[in-house]
């Protein structure tokens, strides 16, 4: 088992270029309904994040829990159908409240759904990761959650903890923090066992310490500390640090960044680097060749535009890895095409303000973004 003195390797979260926080149900929803309270301080946390340049986003549970309590269901396990219909009353309850706490702040919120397929496909994970890239660009925080009201139990993330990693290695952020009912991961469930430890950090993810994750604690949340675990290896794969914290505490983010209990999952290297790692190992379904021009652009750590192109080769979708070749056919790199091979062929040679009149539609200015590109 791999373990380190806190003090050592502690993340800083004030030092946080990206955050996305998850919100679990049980925090967000109380025996009395939505705790407002709570909600508003966590918006004091999350604007003061938002003051120091700081990207968040909010993964957050909470839409089935509130709309229950509306339809009056019972407690429990619901049907699917009654699932997707309190989320459907919950959903609108759950933006609202978010927008009303953070706008005294000034900061604007969006609503994001997603479903299990939206990462799946690798175009809808594109137009996803783009849509966001956005709207954190314009300053804004998403509000993510499973959209439950379409999703069935084939096409589902299960739990947000989970939805919550994936969200973290699409926007490429290098903290995800999972609110919680409990403040770390501990050996075994603490509420049962008073002999349990808990781990301030994790370094590697042995098969001792996911022995240890048990079942949920909480009758509102899905997820346990082996959704916790699945969501660490995520995000620590993608180059993004985890820690499991307690939340129902006042203003829980600065409790984080203050020293509160904690645990941190140690990432593996850093967000770009894993995203290029996981690009470098796809298998190409085409090939870009580029003019002397792009050459020393890409060099120079520049997206590939199509005015630099000579010559498209290969049969590839949006999304889909190609190579990406020199004018002598020396293969430069690899990227993720954001047009099809009969998109790129058209546009190829031609400047990024002409694309709209060619295709018919406007388009991205960028052929392969350098996000999305490996060079050398």
């Amino acid at each position: 088992m791999a373990t380190l003195s806190l003090d050592a390797v502690r993340p800083d979260l004030r030092a946080a270029r990206r955050v996305v926080v998850k919100i679990g149900s049980a925090l967000l929803v109380g025996p009395e309904g939505l705790r407002v309270d709570w909600v508003r301080a966590l918006a004091e946390d999350v604007a003061a994040l938002r003051a120091r340049g700081t990207d968040v986003v909010l993964v957050s549970s909470g839409s089935i829990a509130l709309g229950r309590r509306v339809l009056d269901l019972p407690a429990g396990a619901l049907p699917l159908e009654q699932s997707q219909a309190a989320a459907a009353v919950g959903q609108i309850r759950l933006a609202r409240v978010y927008e009303e706490v953070l706008d005294p702040f000034g900061v604007t919120t969006a609503q994001v759904l997603v479903t299990l397929e939206d990462t799946d496909d690798r175009r809808r994970y594109l137009n996803s990761r783009a849509t966001m890239e956005t709207l954190l660009g314009l300053g804004v925080v998403p509000i993510v959650n499973e959209n439950d009201t379409v999703a069935t139990d084939e096409i589902r993330f299960g739990d947000n903890d989970r939805l919550a990693a994936q969200i973290a290695v699409t926007v490429g952020a290098d903290q995800l923090i999972l609110l919680s009912d409990v403040d770390g991961f501990y050996s075994a469930n603490p509420k049962e066992d008073p002999e349990a430890r808990r781990f301030d950090i994790v370094a590697h993810i042995t098969p001792e310490i996911e022995a240890m994750a048990g079942d949920p604690i909480s009758g509102l949340s899905k997820g346990g500390m082996k959704t916790k675990l699945m969501a660490a290896k995520t995000a620590v794969a993608g180059g993004c640090a985890m820690a499991i914290t307690e939340g129902l505490v006042p203003r829980p983010l600065s409790a984080l960044a203050d020293g509160a209990n904690c645990t941190w999952f140690l990432p593996e290297g850093d967000p770009q680097a894993a995203r290029k790692r996981w690009i470098a190992a796809m298998k190409p379904r085409g090939e870009v060749t580029v003019d002397a021009g792009a050459v020393e652009a890409l060099a120079h750590g520049k997206s590939l535009l199509p005015a630099g192109v000579t010559r498209v080769t290969g049969r590839f979708g949006r999304g889909e890895p190609v190579n990406i070749l020199g004018p002598g056919g020396t293969v430069l790199g690899k990227g993720l095409m954001r047009y099809t091979a009969e998109e790129a062929r058209k546009i190829g040679g031609h400047r990024s303000r002409e694309i709209e009149e060619i295709l018919g539609y406007p388009g991205r200015a960028a052929l392969i973004h350098r996000d999305d590109m490996v060079i050398g």
